[in-house]
C-alpha cells in the first residue's frame, strides 16, 4: 500500500510536466504569429517605402530630362509706334539753271559749288561784244528817228501858223500831221528795238532765280553755251532738304503730313530731325509702296545724293514688348513659343509692331500676361515639357 501510494506521488509530477510544456508550445506559436505579423508588416512598409522612393527618384529623373527655359512676362506698356526705311538724300527744291539767251562764250564764272547766293545775283556772263556793238547802232537809230519826229512837229506847226493867214489849205495840215505821227512811231520802233536788245544783252547774265545753295556748277570761263537746255547750274532753293523714302502701303496709313521724323546720313551717328511734308499721291503697282518725302533743315552733314536711314514716330498705344531673341519666323510668318500652365511649350502666332534698339513691338497675338521663351525658341517643338526659369534680375 506504501508502494501505490509511492507511485501514486511520482505519477502527478509527469502529467504535470506535460501540461508546461503544452503551454510552452503554445507560447511559442503565438510569439511566432506575432513575429510573422510584425515581418510581414515590416515587408510591406518597405516595399511601400522603395516604390515612393523609386517614384520620387523618376520624378526627378523627368525633371532632370525637362530642358530649363528663361521665360519672360512682357506686360503691357505705352509704347511709341514708329516706322524705320531708308531712302536717298535731295534737295527739297532743286532748281537747275543754264542760258536763256541765245548764248556764247562765258567769259567769267562768278561763284563755285557750295556758295550760297541770293535772288537775282549774277552766276556767270556770256561774251556781248557783238550785242553791244548793235546796241550802238539802235541807239544811233534813236536819235535819228528823234530828230525826224522833231523837224515833222515844227513843220507841222508852222504850217498851222500859216493856215490861219489862209496861206495853206487844210489838206496841207493834215498831211503834215500825218508825217509828225510817222515820225513819232518810227522813234518808238528805235526805242523797242533797243530795249529788246537790252534785254538781250541783259539776259547773257546768267541770274540766280532764287536764294540757295550752290549743289554744282557745270561751266567754266571760255566754255561756249547756248540757250538749248543745257544745266550750268543747280541750286537747292532756301538750302532746303529732304529725304525720299520707300514706305508699304500699310505703313503708308499710319502716317500724314506734319509726322515728325528723326533722319540718320550713313557715314554719321548724329540724327537730324524732320517732318513728312508730302505724301505719295499715288501707290507703284509692282512694289506695292509710295515714296514719303521728309523737310530737313540745311546742314552740311547732309548731302544730297547721299543714303540715309529715318525712324518715323507714328503714335503711341499700348502693346507687349519682347526682345528680338524672343521672335521666331517661318513661311506662316511671326511667331513666340509660350509655357502654359502645365509647363508645356505652345506656339503662339504674332503679328509685330515697330521695331527699335529697345526690342519689337507685339502688335497682335499677345496679351502681356504670357510666359513667353525668351531665348533657345528654336530649339523647342510644341507640346514639349519644360522647366520654365525666369531671368535674374541684375
Amino acid at each position: 500500500m506504501n508502494l501505490e501510494t509511492t507511485f501514486a506521488r511520482h505519477a502527478e509530477p509527469v502529467d504535470l510536466s506535460d501540461d508546461a510544456a503544452e503551454a510552452a508550445a503554445r507560447k511559442r506559436k503565438r510569439w511566432l504569429i506575432i513575429g510573422g505579423i510584425v515581418a510581414a508588416l515590416l515587408l510591406i512598409a518597405y516595399i511601400a517605402s522603395k516604390a515612393m522612393s523609386g517614384g520620387a527618384a523618376g520624378d526627378k529623373e523627368g525633371q532632370k530630362q525637362a530642358p530649363s527655359v528663361t521665360v519672360v512676362i512682357p506686360g503691357s506698356s505705352m509704347v511709341q509706334s514708329t516706322i524705320s526705311a531708308t531712302g536717298s538724300l535731295a534737295a527739297r527744291r532743286e532748281m537747275p539753271v543754264g542760258a536763256v539767251g541765245e548764248g556764247g562764250m562765258v567769259t567769267r564764272v562768278f561763284v563755285d559749288a557750295g556758295d550760297w547766293v541770293s535772288q537775282g545775283q549774277v552766276l556767270a556772263s556770256v561774251d556781248r561784244q557783238v550785242q553791244a556793238q548793235q546796241s550802238a547802232s539802235l541807239g544811233a537809230q534813236i536819235r535819228v528817228a528823234q530828230a525826224d519826229a522833231s523837224l515833222a512837229q515844227n513843220e507841222l506847226d508852222r504850217a498851222k501858223t500859216l493856215a490861219e493867214r489862209g496861206f495853206i489849205s487844210k489838206a496841207d495840215i493834215d498831211r503834215r500831221t500825218a508825217q509828225r505821227d510817222a515820225a513819232l512811231a518810227r522813234l518808238n520802233v528805235a526805242r523797242a528795238q533797243f530795249g529788246e536788245n537790252s534785254a538781250r544783252i541783259g539776259r547773257l547774265d546768267i541770274r540766280a532765280p532764287a536764294s540757295g545753295l550752290i549743289l554744282s556748277r557745270n561751266v567754266e570761263p571760255g566754255q561756249v553755251v547756248g540757250g538749248g537746255g543745257t544745266v550750268l547750274f543747280r541750286i537747292a532753293k532756301g538750302g532746303e532738304m529732304e529725304l525720299r523714302a520707300m514706305l508699304s502701303e500699310a505703313d503708308l496709313a499710319r502716317l500724314s503730313v506734319g509726322t515728325s521724323a528723326e533722319v540718320t546720313p550713313v557715314g554719321t551717328t548724329k540724327s537730324f530731325t524732320g517732318q513728312v511734308w508730302q505724301m505719295p499721291p499715288v501707290i507703284d503697282p509692282t512694289t506695292r509702296q509710295g515714296s514719303v518725302r521728309i523737310a530737313l533743315a540745311y546742314n552740311e552733314a547732309i548731302r544730297p545724293g547721299g543714303f540715309a536711314s529715318t525712324s518715323i514716330r507714328s503714335g503711341a498705344a499700348q502693346a507687349p514688348m519682347l526682345p528680338e531673341s524672343a521672335v521666331q519666323s517661318d513661311e506662316k510668318g511671326n511667331y513666340v513659343f509660350v509655357v502654359n500652365a502645365q509647363n508645356k511649350v505652345e506656339r503662339r502666332d504674332v503679328k509685330i509692331g515697330s521695331v527699335s534698339d529697345a526690342g519689337i513691338t507685339i502688335a497682335t497675338g499677345l496679351t502681356g500676361r504670357e510666359r513667353v521663351v525668351l531665348t533657345a525658341g528654336a530649339f523647342l517643338n510644341p507640346g514639349e515639357s519644360v522647366v520654365p526659369v525666369r531671368p535674374k534680375s541684375n
